[in-house]
């Protein structure tokens, strides 16, 4: 049997979260991960760093939370951690003085985002990854962010460089846990999420909430075999632009329209998944001005679309849902089940009736709903739609018309 942690339910909740990718690379450009080429402390000044302006805009877009790059593959601390001299401290910003995470932190409790910080596992450069030692030096710096900033909602584990290393993981996570009981870890180890298995930001249907089988983060072409099923919500992660997750000036080009923003959200959100969107920060500290205005417009769009429903009853019986109005336009049917991680719906069938008599007609079959189904269908005129499912349990939906022309 699975079982499920309230901070679990509360993750689906969130909905939409911005990772962001900033730290010695942003400065370095051409770098690519693992090609173990040398970064300069000197080189890291983000003279105008300013973590408000992420954050604000970040919440203007709708967004429920953030995730800070704290430490990614090359090593470089964007807080300063005893345990590195790879870190803030021994940098031209602000004199070696200033805290990126601190400052990050600080802007998402004011905006009331859920915080969430990333720390890569593996590392090149400033400490060998060797047996015990590294473990230690890994615990410190995890430690470090998990007692130093207050309470953090939720751990990022990217497994990318931890293919052929074997971490004391037992220790490692006994040390989270006891350093932030509630804290949420991304796919690896004891995981209270899951990794869609692309970063492209599109969840898979069925997107089923229990599983016993999981794409941890790392480099392999097989699945990982759970000990139990788990329950474990997806989170879709994917880039702004295209090819780069840190900042480049050459691709500017690729930031995405709102027309394929909003494709995304009904492939995460839509299919029961978190939509988490990446954005760069620049060389200045700032988000870019493209990205920054394209999450605003899509924000903007969420809401013209989302915000409202047809005003209908609704009857809730075994197995069906049926919704019932003056005859109206209709192209969207949205649904959540309770949550129960040991029984879920896994079909379900729309059913218009045609405003002028005649039988009902199927415009949508789908498989899992989870948090959250958007059921998207061809524009029909009608004055009741039929949900059927394979399982009795409860659903609540809502009738939408988003003009598509």
């Amino acid at each position: 049997m699975a079982n499920m942690k309230k901070e679990q339910l509360e993750f689906l909740n969130w909905e939409f979260g911005v990772f962001l990718h900033f730290g010695i690379r942003t400065f370095n450009e051409g770098h690519k991960d693992w090609d173990m080429k040398e970064m300069p402390l000197s080189t890291f000044n983000p003279t105008q760093l300013d973590c408000d302006q992420w954050i604000k805009t970040i919440y203007e877009a709708g967004a429920k939370y953030a995730i800070l790059v704290c430490k990614h593959h090359d090593g470089f601390a964007n807080w300063p951690s005893a345990y590195t001299e790879y870190s803030v401290k021994n940098t031209p910003w602000k004199d070696g003085k200033g805290d990126v995470v601190r400052e990050y932190v600080d802007a998402c409790r004011k905006y009331g985002l859920k915080v969430g910080l990333y720390y890569s596992p593996a590392q090149f450069g400033s400490k060998e990854m060797v047996s015990t030692e590294y473990d230690d030096y890994f615990i410190n710096q995890i430690r470090e962010l998990l007692t130093g900033y207050g309470k953090i909602d939720y751990l990022w584990f990217d497994g990318n460089g931890s293919e052929n290393h074997q971490y004391d993981t037992k220790r490692i996570v006994a040390a989270i846990r006891e350093c932030q009981p509630e804290i949420l870890i991304f796919n690896m180890w004891d995981p209270d999420t899951k990794w869609v298995g692309n970063e492209s930001g599109v969840a898979h249907s069925p997107n089923k909430l229990t599983v016993g089988a999981l794409d941890f983060s790392i480099n392999k072409d097989i699945q990982d075999l759970l000990d139990e099923p788990l329950f474990l919500p997806t989170e879709c992660d994917f880039r702004m632009r295209l090819t780069n997750w840190f900042y480049s000036e050459n691709d500017v080009d690729t930031v995405k329209s709102v027309d394929e923003l909003m494709g995304l959200y009904y492939y995460s959100v839509g299919r029961g998944a978190n939509f988490l969107i990446n954005i760069g920060p620049d060389r200045r500290g700032l988000l870019p001005d493209e990205d920054a205005a394209a999450l605003l417009k899509f924000g903007a769009q969420l809401r013209k679309n989302f915000d409202a429903s047809l005003d209908c009853k609704v009857t809730a019986e075994a197995k069906k849902l049926t919704f019932e109005m003056p005859h109206q336009l209709v192209n969207h049917v949205v649904l959540s089940e309770e949550i129960d991680p040991n029984c879920e719906i896994e079909s379900f069938e729309i059913k218009a009736y045609p405003y002028y008599y005649g039988i009902p007609v199927t415009v949508y079959r789908g498989t899992t709903i989870g948090h959250k189904a958007i059921c998207q269908f061809p524009t029909i005129r009608t004055e009741k739609v039929e949900v059927v499912f394979d399982k009795d349990k409860k659903v609540t939906g809502q009738l939408k018309y988003i003009p598509q022309y």
